[in-house]
């Protein structure tokens, strides 16, 4: 993704630990996959990485840096 620092600096930090780092969109940025807005944003930083969620939600993916990109829509 080339413009990967700029859509980070429109986002709310929420989580960053070894396996992943999470961002919440509080300003309805366009989802780089689908173009629609997204709700958060969760970089896998390990290759194997589980992911809990609370419910059913659809999701669009995208690599950065080697690292896999969830985009989160509600």
């Amino acid at each position: 993704m080339d413009d990967f620092d700029e859509l980070l600096s429109s986002l709310t930090p929420r989580e960053d630990n070894e396996a992943i780092a999470s961002y919440q969109n509080t300003t309805a940025v366009a989802c780089p996959s689908c173009a629609e807005p997204f709700d958060d944003m969760v970089v896998c930083k390990q290759e194997f990485t589980s992911l809990n969620l609370d419910f059913e939600m659809d999701l669009c993916a995208t690599i950065n840096d080697g690292n896999v990109v969830l985009f989160t829509h509600k």
